[in-house]
């Protein structure tokens, strides 16, 4: 396999037969052009990972074909090298972008040298790029799980708002995948290729946290405290996620609100402001306008922040994405220990579909994963569910627990008369006569109750 591919651009004829020679002799697959205006359409349908050219050739020099290729293919590398060297005319190339000077005649040593270090540069953007485009495909709104109405709709507006650079406000229980969304309009905006900072505010006490964000200078002469750059200015260019950002101090919410106004945040212990252009999403499970209400949070932050709010709905909002999931975490967990294929049984998986899943997405997936790697045989069963999932009693106190101590009771009873009644259509397979036996009441009943709580079909 060669080393790499490089493209030689010279109007001499004999030094791009000896530069051939030596280059292939180290490995390298090489590829010389002798007319310079062939080099853009060859770039157009050809890999390079390292250009070399002449400087001064007839038609376009080495400094106009170093412009367009750092114009259209600004992470390739170029060599420049001239029989006609001098420090202004290096000085210039290398202003433009080169990656190196090499003056005829050259050492083989030294060409080989920095031909080693650009396609070493020249590797590792690929594997970056490789990377870049792998979470882009990973966090894409295209790849998020679920086809529910629920679901849809906020993927829909995921989309509207990608292109802007308004700032986002993501609420929803905890296991609901905000982080995933937050993903999503990242990758979706023209802020893609630039940085994807996340900050967990409840991660971090309130002192940390304000040089996490913020960064820190230097203490001066003695440098007994080290210059540490912040969160929010490693994101500069790109989009820095806040996640329980109901948990930010009011002194860090002022300076968060101070860099929404300002486009300018000053690093802890320092007087100078350093600008930033950041695009800002947060997200919460907590209710941020009683935050207002009680005095925790800023009101004209709020404002800032909720430019653009994205509700994630519960997992019980969209039981007909829960098949989808189960086998989406049933084939990733397969694939990452290595496992032959498994499967959810139709009982087993009408008691997932029933469950309430306080938990979320989070929830299910640890449930999968927990049946997956415990399970021996091919089949998951509902004898293989956890206790939680498959015993109606745990179910029942479960819930009750989870019910605030200050309730309207008819309400309540109205709201659990309608969950039992979807969990039991669910299991039924939505066949009305069955689910009306499981619950041990007439059908009649059963089309009464199903009007009264509105429930239809799937």
């Amino acid at each position: 396999m060669a080393n790499g591919r490089v493209l030689i651009i010279d109007d001499e004829k004999n030094y791009l037969l000896i530069l051939q020679a030596i280059l292939e002799d180290e490995g390298y697959e090489v590829t010389t052009i002798n007319d310079p205006e062939m080099v853009m359409p060859y770039l157009e349908d050809s890999e390079v990972d390292v250009v070399i050219t002449d400087m001064k050739m007839p038609k376009i020099t080495g400094k106009e074909l170093l412009e367009h290729v750092k114009k259209n293919y600004p992470r390739l590398p170029v060599l420049i090298m001239t029989a006609f060297g001098s420090i202004e005319s290096a000085v210039e190339v290398m202003r433009h972008g080169a990656f190196d000077y090499i003056t005829k005649p050259f050492a083989n040593d030294e060409l080989l040298l920095s031909l080693h270090n650009a396609m070493e540069l020249s590797k590792t953007h690929r594997q970056y790029q490789i990377l870049r485009e792998s979470l882009e495909e990973r966090f894409s709104s295209h790849q998020i799980i679920g086809k529910s109405k629920a679901i849809l709709e906020t993927l829909a507006l995921v989309d509207r708002v990608a292109q802007s650079k308004s700032s986002v406000l993501i609420c929803g229980e905890a296991g609901t995948g905000k982080s995933s969304i937050a993903r999503a309009l990242h990758f979706a905006s023209p802020r893609k290729d630039m940085p994807f900072v996340a900050v967990n505010c409840k991660a971090f006490t309130i002192e940390s946290l304000d040089v996490e964000l913020f960064g820190q200078e230097s203490s001066g002469v003695n440098d007994t405290v080290a210059m540490k750059r912040g969160r929010i200015e490693l994101a500069d260019q790109g989009t820095l996620y806040l996640s329980e950002i109901g948990a930010l101090s009011m002194e860090l919410q002022v300076k968060l609100l101070r860099v929404l106004q300002d486009k300018n945040i000053e690093r802890v212990g320092g007087t100078e402001p350093i600008p930033v252009d950041v695009r800002i999403v947060v997200s919460t499970a907590e209710d941020l306008n009683q935050f207002v209400l009680q005095g925790k949070f800023r009101e004209d932050l709020l404002y800032r922040l909720n430019v653009v709010k994205i509700n994630m709905p519960p997992l019980r909002e969209r039981r007909e994405d829960i098949p989808l999931l189960v086998a989406h975490f049933i084939n990733k967990i397969c694939a990452e220990n290595n496992m032959p294929q498994k499967y959810v049984s139709n009982e087993a998986l009408n008691y997932l579909n029933g469950y309430e899943w306080q938990g979320n997405i989070r929830q299910l997936q640890n449930v999968v994963e927990r049946c997956v790697i415990m399970v021996a045989h091919k089949e998951i069963g509902v004898e293989d569910l956890p206790p939680e999932i498959k015993d109606e009693d745990a179910q029942f106190k479960s819930a009750v627990d989870l019910l605030p101590p200050t309730m309207d009771l008819a309400e309540t009873l109205d709201k659990i008369e309608g969950a039992v009644i979807r969990r039991a259509l669910v299991r039924a397979d939505f066949v009305q006569s069955r689910a009306a036996e499981m619950l041990g009441i007439s059908r009649s009943l059963m089309q009464y109750k199903l009007k009264k709580y509105n429930i239809t079909g799937h």
